[in-house]
């Protein structure tokens, strides 16, 4: 297929070209999806951009397969965002992917709690491990991240040759703003996470969430006071 990426094809000039030629979100998933057809996934966390992306792929592609991490661990709230999003987008397929272990297996094998002693390894067994099992099945995945997100995003484009899960990493919001999106969640009048409405402006895990504290910086209320800023899942990437 014409201006096929994939992580063994990859070619810096081609996807440069690509990343020029691609302005607005429904540009890029339309690219996406003409590209891979049945090869991509978009793996959703259900925050604030997830449900702003699943509205958008859904006037592209409202059959899409959406994937859920399913730590066993997240907010109450979280899952009854996703049950209202079932009923948003029926035709959509949305995925609850666990991980191999379950909670009780996991304090068997590695102790109680293991997010508060070795949260590296919670997140690849809880994270990291399922969503490659799931990427192993397609040649491209869609990401939600934005570059005002945090420094590690700044560089990043819309088309990306992702070196940790040996993939395409598509980002079609990749240079929208925190107020781009909640303009794009009143416009649409999309349900969102409510503790979004209690100063959680980036949510995952129960355990491992808390307000943020710094405004400036979306991500500051994740993993506190642990040193980790990232879940493992958005690293070794190259955007050109």
């Amino acid at each position: 297929m014409a201006n096929q990426l994939t992580f063994e094809t990859w070619e810096r000039e081609l996807a440069e070209k690509i990343n020029k030629s691609l302005n607005t979100p429904g540009e890029v998933l339309k690219w996406a999806y003409g590209n891979y057809e049945n090869d991509i996934v978009y793996a959703c966390s259900f925050g604030a951009e997830g449900v702003v992306l699943c509205d958008l792929i859904s006037r592209v592609n409202e059959r899409a397969e959406i994937i859920f991490l399913d730590t066993e661990l997240h907010f109450k709230e979280t899952y009854e965002l996703i049950n209202k999003m079932k009923e948003r987008y029926p035709l959509m397929n949305i995925k609850m992917v666990k991980p191999v272990l379950t909670l009780d297996e996991q304090a068997a094998k590695f102790g109680e709690e293991l997010w508060k002693g070795n949260p590296n390894l919670c997140c690849s067994l809880r994270k990291i491990q399922p969503l490659e099992k799931e990427l192993q099945q397609v040649k491209a995945w869609i990401s939600g991240l934005r570059r005002d997100q945090s420094p590690a995003r700044s560089k990043l484009e819309k088309v990306n040759r992702d070196d940790k899960f040996k993939r395409i990493k598509i980002c079609p919001i990749i240079d929208w703003t925190w107020d781009d999106i909640w303009t794009y969640i009143a416009l649409f009048n999309l349900p969102y996470n409510l503790l979004h409405d209690k100063n959680y402006p980036s949510i995952g895990c129960e355990n491992c969430t808390v307000p943020a504290e710094n405004q400036a910086d979306t991500r500051s209320g994740r993993w506190v006071e642990t040193g980790k800023t990232e879940c493992g899942l958005h690293v070794n990437m190259e955007g050109k």
